[in-house]
């Protein structure tokens, strides 16, 4: 069950880079300024990706062996394997936010 929950993660980071990836341009049109906020993007969402597959981890760990002693606990474990999952989308949130300021800023 817990298998396919962070393979997200690794889609999240696919889909800046392809963000990254559309919006180069030659060396006098790609500036300093949008250079850093690629690298900015591709940092977040490679930092809360990294983040959210270690709190996914310890959650899923705890959360298997407390199920196996208390069936009870399996529907928090799920809420609170959710709640390590939206710190990578956070990330993707973030880092699409950064992309859009540079595109924002290359056509003005």
């Amino acid at each position: 069950q817990l298998e396919g929950k962070s393979g997200i993660l690794a889609i999240y980071g696919l889909v800046v880079a392809a963000l990254i990836i559309q919006s180069l341009y030659p060396a006098p049109k790609y500036t300093l300024f949008m250079s850093f906020c690629d690298f900015a993007a591709g940092l977040s969402v490679g930092i809360c990706g990294l983040a959210s597959g270690f709190a996914i981890g310890i959650v899923g760990d705890a959360g298997v062996r407390s199920t196996a002693q208390q069936p009870k606990l399996f529907v928090g474990m799920i809420l609170i394997l959710i709640f390590a999952e939206v710190l990578g989308l956070y990330g993707l949130i973030v880092g699409i936010i950064l992309h859009i300021r540079i595109t924002t800023k290359a056509t003005s």
